[in-house]
């Protein structure tokens, strides 16, 4: 039986403008397991970011909480949520966020140079990933070399690089053509059926929730509903 990743309990979150208040989120809760591939989906400004930035502890509730391998992140400092952040999660975003100047070996090795990995290991580590998700011959290239897919991998491969139990996708394929949106959703199904990384991601896309386990529909700030998929495209 997989364990509980993520449960998200009674959460609301409440901006505040003077005297006017924003609810973004209103008593959501769900609960996702090892090795799930989630999609969060719903209307522009229905809460997905909010809530997105909630797991990726960005963000803390207004009240209720969300526990991560069973911490409860609201309890954290900043220092204890910044070390969290690295060791248990990754990040890739719909703008690939790769620094222009480095190779995609480079990119890929950079979360380890700051956590004082040897020089050695990062570049065995980053190798390793690219070469396993189809980039081994473009390893010295630059992100101005690279397809938008090509680089949305080196993006996937830099948030595995610290081995996390989550990763956390913004958009991944906005700023993909069909085919290549398809290849990386492709991967994400591929790394989530190991059994050792939750996904989650937001989308815009229906047509890309056929390869989750789960669909979070959510709706002014409200969990809509969630469905389990048992038929999905591998």
């Amino acid at each position: 039986m997989p364990k509980c990743s993520v449960r998200v309990s009674k959460v609301f979150k409440t901006y505040k403008s003077g005297s006017i208040e924003v609810h973004a989120l209103n008593d959501v809760s769900f609960e996702l397991y090892e090795g799930d591939f989630a999609a969060i989906v719903g209307p522009s400004g229905s809460g997905k970011s909010t809530l997105m930035n909630l797991l990726g502890t960005i963000d803390k509730p207004s009240s209720g909480e969300v526990y991560i391998n069973g911490a409860a992140t609201s309890k954290m400092s900043g220092n204890e949520l910044a070390s969290f952040r690295n060791k248990e999660l990754g990040f890739v975003f719909q703008a690939f966020n790769l620094i222009g100047g480095l190779d995609a070996e480079k990119n890929v090795e950079l979360p380890l140079l700051l956590n004082s990995v040897s020089e050695a290991k990062r570049k065995e580590k980053a190798t390793a990933l690219l070469t396993q998700l189809g980039l081994g011959q473009r390893l010295k290239l630059r992100p101005n070399q690279l397809s938008g897919g090509e680089q949305q991998r080196v993006a996937v491969a830099r948030a595995l690089v610290n081995e996390p139990t989550m990763l956390l996708a913004d958009e991944p394929t906005g700023n993909l053509d069909t085919k290549s949106g398809d290849e990386v959703i492709r991967l994400f199904r591929e790394i989530s059926s190991t059994g050792k990384v939750t996904i989650v991601m937001v989308t815009h896309n229906p047509d890309l929730t056929k390869y989750c386990d789960r669909v979070i529909h959510i709706k002014d700030g409200k969990l809509e509903k969630m469905l389990v998929s048992k038929k999905v495209v591998k």
